[in-house]
């Protein structure tokens, strides 16, 4: 089922370090939930930051990446990426193209009290000249495990970003939720 956000209802703005973050609007999990979108977003930013808490219903205690879809787009090529990767152990390097692009680190249910973090800046979200680029910073601590991962990515699209939906899981998973412990968090960055 998918759950979706109209920024219009959940607008506030918020005043702040000189007032260059904005909050646009908020969502949590239900558990219910497959994937949050925020729709009709403004304009009126330079950029978009995403901050975000993140656990699934599936039940492992590990934790999953999982995917996220701009303007609704499940196209593969319309995506890039390149990322490193951690996880205490072992470190690697990769890319790919034609690939939907993996937002975060997503901590399973049976992983008590923890969740998967992160924070998702998109430059130069509005403008119909460009393609758009994206930095992900996310991670999580499983007492003892975990994973980090900085990764960078191309939506290779000129259209503005009016919306983004973040999946539980895989954007084919239908049975994987968000649990309420899930929040998304959404800001536009002014520009200088």
């Amino acid at each position: 089922m998918l759950q979706n956000f109209t920024l219009g209802a959940f607008s506030q703005g918020v005043s702040g370090g000189g007032g260059a973050f904005e909050s646009i609007a908020s969502a949590t999990g239900t558990g219910s939930n497959a994937s949050i979108t925020f729709s009709a977003i403004p304009s009126t930013y330079q950029h978009l930051q995403i901050r975000f808490v993140a656990k699934n219903t599936t039940a492992a205690s590990d934790a999953s990446f999982a995917q996220m879809a701009i303007n609704g787009s499940t196209t593969a090529s319309n995506y890039a990426y390149h990322e490193l990767y951690g996880n205490g152990t072992t470190v690697s390097a990769s890319g790919a193209s034609n690939t939907i692009p993996y937002y975060g680190t997503v901590v399973r249910n049976n992983a008590t009290s923890i969740v998967g973090v992160g924070i998702i800046d998109i430059h130069n979200y509005a403008s119909t000249t460009q393609n758009k680029t994206i930095r992900i910073f996310t991670g999580n601590d499983r007492n003892g495990s975990g994973d980090l991962l900085l990764w960078s990515g191309l939506y290779n699209s000129t259209s503005a970003i009016t919306s983004l939906t973040f999946y539980a899981n895989l954007t084919s998973s239908t049975t994987t939720y968000f649990t309420t412990a899930t929040e998304f968090a959404l800001y536009g960055i002014k520009g200088a």
